[in-house]
């Protein structure tokens, strides 16, 4: 399918892109005109953007039982609006350049919750907010066993605490109506089996 838009990366010119923090994230400032829908070029726009690279995450499935693997840690970021801080997520890490997100996905099962993962199966991609920063996150299926999963992992020297959690496919799909699971990556994952379900026991 042809793609919708008639522009293209040609049609944004970047004057200047300046570092103005650099910690646990790093901020750029962008300078940059782009083209306009009634013809034209529009004014010098700036816009700060977070800079985190890329990520991935992993949810596990076990088609044998129908269940799926959900991790629980704090996020400061849910504090302002939420009851609890405490989320249910994917499986998830920040792919820190590399583009070998199977061996990411891997690696961050092990960490967060002690897993070996069998297949793999790529969902999607996503910019999470490409209005205010570049990640893109890469989403898989992991097929695996989880009957003896369960425990609390992380890595101390991240400050991570995370306990897993195993339950029937139905019951995320409850948590994920009823709003308790609602961070984007998790939300999308869930959705992403609920449609393929059926192709996916069928391998």
């Amino acid at each position: 399918m042809k793609p919708l838009s008639q522009f293209s990366k040609v049609d944004v010119t970047v004057s200047s892109i300046e570092t103005i923090f650099n910690g646990f994230f790093t901020i750029h400032k962008y300078q940059f005109t782009h083209a306009l829908f009634n013809g034209g070029v529009s004014e010098l726009i700036t816009r700060e953007i977070l800079e985190r690279g890329h990520a991935v995450a992993i949810l596990p499935y076990d088609p044998i039982t129908d269940s799926v693997l959900l991790i629980e840690q704090v996020r400061i970021g849910a504090l302002a609006s939420k009851s609890s801080p405490w989320l249910l997520e994917c499986i998830a890490g920040m792919a820190e350049g590399s583009e070998d997100y199977e061996f990411v996905a891997r690696k961050e099962a092990k960490e967060e919750a002690g897993l070996e993962l069998d297949k793999l199966i790529y969902m999607r991609s996503y910019l999470s907010s490409p209005g205010g920063t570049t990640e893109r996150l890469y989403l898989y299926l992991a097929l695996a066993d989880l009957s003896e999963a369960g425990g609390v992992y992380g890595l101390a020297e991240e400050g991570e605490d995370i306990k897993v959690h195993v339950m029937p496919f139905d019951e995320a799909l409850a948590r994920l109506d009823n709003e308790e699971i609602d961070n984007a990556a998790t939300v999308i994952s869930l959705q992403w089996l609920a449609l393929n379900k059926a192709r996916i026991e069928a391998v």
